[in-house]
């Protein structure tokens, strides 16, 4: 689709990703390349004793799986992008935990697309991660993404 058709969007469900399980293997892998290693992510035994009872991903792991749930989702896509960025976020709240072994999908709704410069268009959605089988979402957003046409 072209940026104007999608602007045209505004304010509508824009897209729905695939169910993507989030795994004690990947919460460790994210510990490590974080640094992150509280107990609550790592340590199965420990974690049975919290409110949680059990371990369970970090909020900033769930957060980085935007982009992976975006290419994952049904989305419209811009016709001719050359790059593509992550330009940031006006709100974040983390919801709910994510329970290690728990799925996790995306949702966007377009909040505006506009173009910055000529060639340049900015998009910002509100992105609400779902856990499989849980009342509250693991986290809402205001995400900020550029395209370079």
């Amino acid at each position: 689709m072209t940026p104007q058709e999608i602007a045209a969007k505004t304010g509508e469900h824009i897209g729905t990703s695939e169910w993507v399980e989030m795994g004690q293997d990947r919460i460790n892998m994210f510990a490590d390349a974080t640094g992150d290693h509280q107990f609550i992510h790592i340590d199965e035994e420990k974690a049975k004793l919290t409110p949680f009872g059990g371990t369970i991903a970090h909020g900033f792991l769930t957060l980085s799986m935007i982009p992976y749930l975006s290419a994952k989702s049904d989305m419209p896509r811009v016709d001719g992008v050359k790059m593509g960025v992550n330009y940031g976020g006006n709100k974040t709240r983390f919801i709910s935990p994510v329970r290690a072994g728990k799925r996790i999908r995306g949702h966007w709704k377009l909040l505006e697309m506009v173009e910055k410069r000529p060639g340049q268009w900015q998009q910002t959605s509100e992105i609400t991660i779902e856990i499989d089988g849980e009342d509250k979402p693991a986290l809402i957003c205001e995400w900020i993404t550029q395209f370079f046409v």
